[in-house]
């Protein structure tokens, strides 16, 4: 059975790094873009991150600008406006496509584990976020308007599992 630690991502240069680096935590993946209706969760994401990273959580964001081209910067540009508008720690890949024939196989696999409202598995937006158990299985998938601080009980959950 697949896990995130089966995964590669790409890092914004370019290199591949591995999802092993983050066995044994409770991850949040979500997919961003800084000119979104929902860009102000990077702010919740971070929270996030800050609150639980010495518990043993990890906020993973991927910059995607296959919605309303609202990620159109390069990677610098995206880590940039992320870390001056708020103040985001937390790691940022390279941007990436979640739905159609380029799909990451992160993204693959993360909407095959978690399908979405009725068993569709394409992403429908920006900050569509997957919460993942400490053994790299995907335990839930969240809509675009679900706010990370509501997210707070079931990464509490998993982090007692």
């Amino acid at each position: 059975m697949p896990t995130i630690y089966d995964f590669q991502p790409a890092l914004p240069d370019q290199t591949s790094t591995s999802l092993e680096q983050y066995r044994g935590k409770v991850v949040l993946i979500a997919n961003t873009a800084s000119k979104c209706g929902f860009t102000p969760q990077y702010h919740g994401l971070e929270n996030i991150y800050k609150q639980f990273k010495d518990r043993g959580v990890e906020v993973l964001g991927f910059p995607c600008n296959q919605f309303g081209s609202q990620e159109p910067g390069t990677a610098e540009e995206i880590g940039a406006f992320c870390e001056k508008n708020y103040g985001v720690t937390f790691p940022l890949f390279a941007k990436i496509n979640v739905n159609g024939g380029q799909t990451d196989p992160l993204f693959d696999y993360l909407k095959t584990a978690a399908p979405g409202l009725l068993g569709t598995k394409a992403i429908k937006w920006n900050f569509t976020k997957f919460l993942v158990r400490k053994d790299g299985t995907v335990f839930k998938r969240y809509a675009p308007a679900t706010k990370p601080e509501d997210m707070v009980a079931d990464i509490e959950k998993l982090l007692a599992e």
